[in-house]
């Protein structure tokens, strides 16, 4: 067994190299980690204390704190009940919970508390082959810690996106609780303006995992889901919402059975799954509210027009996109069959090797069994995005990558050029670089 100053040294070497080698000479490209602005992270830094305190009790139905049961609150409740409304401002609702400390996390509270006010325990969902996140599964949290039964939404694989004509004959049979909308490989708007009249037929409170698309909403880039028909929004607040790791629920409580589903939600939030809520995030949530207030529109519209520039020239140099016939994506993130050139988990290997980072991927119509070498990637775009790119970069990125899928040069040669992009593009944009900076702003405004 290691000594344990010899296993200290080695944990704070590992993690200074880790800092260098990700932030500083890597190309981000996978679509579920997002990247703060330097007055995000300053904001953190400033809430070492808040962040090793707690706050266990009740919200009202507002969101704001009602009740908690330890002392020293004075301050952490006037913080929480300020960054709950910088979201609820941003995104026009009139309840938020921002107690959550994870997307998922904001699941497990919705489906257990919809669960709970619905009094049925089954909700359709995207297939997990077809692009839900894992805690919409049976196989996840929602089936194997909640006990939620799933039935799966009709999914067109030709239009990448669920068939709102099919899928409405699935929840008029099954009489959901739930029909939940959303997930992790997420080109398309799905069709929930389409199937709310079917889910308020039934009775079913309709859920909208934005935890990849919270950006492109906040930006207007993207289908607005509560005004759509969504009861609820579940996200994570770290993804293309440029935030600190965090999860979100949202709602506009307008009818009894939303109020009913808030309180039940609300229940299972504390007590049920929180204890401590990592309080020293909401300060920071706070300042990227306001920067996705003032440059979410220009941001979230040069993410998707990134990754569709991304999209259009890799399949013009011979890597099958999917979805060509609707122009690859509406979203931040594009999806490549790669099985022409080994698999997903060989290029996504050798790409990491030039040091671009991305990940591999299930496609719908992939055996399901081949999880350790699917025909897909997963490819995100606001990363770079933030980092300046725009579309002439996204053009040169992707000649690199397409000297690796096709094997055109020495790893080596790609790397020393992914480098010195990187280099090239180290700042972050659509954001302020200090705290004192948004002050500034907030005082002139």
């Amino acid at each position: 067994m290691t000594d344990m100053p010899e296993l200290i040294a080695e944990l704070v070497e590992a993690s200074k190299r880790h800092e260098q080698y990700r932030d500083r000479e890597c190309i981000n490209m996978i679509a579920s980690e997002g990247i703060k602005s330097p007055a995000v992270c300053q904001m953190l830094d400033m809430s070492h204390d808040l962040a090793t305190r707690y706050a266990e009790g009740e919200n009202d139905r507002s969101g704001h704190v009602k009740k908690r049961f330890y002392q020293g609150q004075k301050y952490m409740s006037k913080i929480e009940n300020l960054a709950c409304d910088a979201i609820k401002n941003l995104f026009h609702t009139t309840w938020a919970d921002i107690r959550l400390i994870s997307g998922t996390h904001a699941n497990t509270a919705t489906f257990k508390g919809l669960s709970l006010a619905s009094k049925n325990n089954k909700m359709v969902v995207t297939p997990l082959s077809c692009g839900a996140h894992i805690s919409h599964d049976y196989t996840g949290l929602a089936g194997s810690i909640l006990g939620i039964d799933n039935i799966n939404h009709v999914y067109d694989i030709n239009e990448f996106n669920i068939d709102p004509e099919k899928s409405a004959y699935v929840i008029r049979a099954a009489k959901p609780g739930i029909v939940t909308f959303g997930g992790s490989l997420f080109l398309f708007p799905h069709p929930v303006k389409e199937l709310k009249a079917v889910c308020d037929e039934v009775g079913a409170y309709v859920a909208y995992d934005a935890a990849h698309v919270l950006g492109l909403i906040a930006g207007g880039q993207f289908q607005d889901p509560l005004r759509e028909g969504a009861d609820f929004i579940t996200a994570s607040t770290h993804k293309t919402f440029p935030g600190p790791q965090g999860g979100v629920i949202m709602g506009n409580i307008d009818t009894p059975a939303k109020e009913r589903a808030t309180r039940k939600i609300q229940y299972a939030v504390f007590p049920l799954s929180a204890s401590s809520t990592h309080l020293g995030r909401l300060p920071a949530l706070g300042i990227a509210c306001l920067e996705m207030k003032l440059f979410g529109q220009e941001l979230a519209a040069q993410i998707v027009k990134n990754a569709q520039t991304a999209g259009q020239y890799l399949c013009e140099n011979g890597v099958k996109v999917v979805a060509e016939h609707k122009g690859f994506t509406k979203s931040h993130q594009i999806a490549l069959d790669v099985s022409g050139f080994g698999g997903g988990n060989k290029v996504a290997q050798d790409l990491e090797d030039v040091n671009i980072i991305l990940n591999k991927n299930l496609l719908p119509y992939d055996d399901q069994s081949s999880k350790e070498n699917p025909s897909g990637l997963r490819v995100g775009f606001h990363d770079v995005t933030r980092h300046g790119f725009r579309e002439g970069e996204v053009k040169y990125l992707c000649d690199l990558m397409l000297d690796v899928i096709k094997g055109k040069r020495k790893p080596e040669e790609v790397k020393a050029d992914v480098l010195a992009l990187k280099k090239e593009f180290c700042g972050v944009k659509y954001g302020f670089q200090t705290v004192e900076e948004a002050l500034k702003h907030v005082q002139k405004a």
